[in-house]
């Protein structure tokens, strides 16, 4: 359950936009098993107010994050690196079961084990609602494609 994920640490200008792209495409997935291989068996995170660690928490979480959180769809961006941590910033888009839309943004900081595996994830966050014609992620559910553009490009 502790397989290497690569790209490892220490990162560099090619591996570190790598990683990030990887967690975002993880994250779009919606699905918490799968993104929780990401994270240490014990890997400590902080998400606005909430404070948990280990997988199962974070599974947790994640379910119930995206039982409230519907049509989901998530872009991340490299901030900065150095060796094992990073920053990132990122935005996304989610409506209620009232069908109220809202777009998020934050920051989140991260430490990665010598695996590659994130031992620590430190999440801000704050959402606003969106009019639904105000929408910028217009992307089959999953996988962000290639070709639609980041934040920078979307002047997020």
């Amino acid at each position: 359950m502790n397989e290497p994920r690569p790209p490892l640490p220490p990162f560099d200008l090619e591996t570190a936009p790598l990683k990030v792209r990887m967690a975002e495409d993880a994250w779009n997935t919606r699905d918490p098993e799968r993104v929780a291989l990401a994270y240490t068996e014990d890997s400590r995170w902080r998400n606005r107010a909430e404070l948990f660690s280990g997988r199962v928490a974070i599974v947790e979480f994640l379910r119930r994050k995206w039982a409230r959180e519907l049509d989901y769809r998530l872009i991340k961006e490299l901030w900065g690196f150095r060796e094992n941590r990073m920053a990132v910033r990122f935005k996304y888009e989610f409506h209620d079961d009232s069908g109220s839309w809202f777009r998020a943004h934050g920051n989140e900081l991260w430490e990665f084990d010598e695996n590659g595996l994130m031992r620590r994830r430190e999440a801000s966050i704050n959402e606003a609602p969106i009019r639904e014609s105000d929408r910028k992620f217009h992307w089959p559910l999953g996988k962000r494609p290639a070709d639609h553009p980041g934040l920078t490009e979307l002047g997020l």
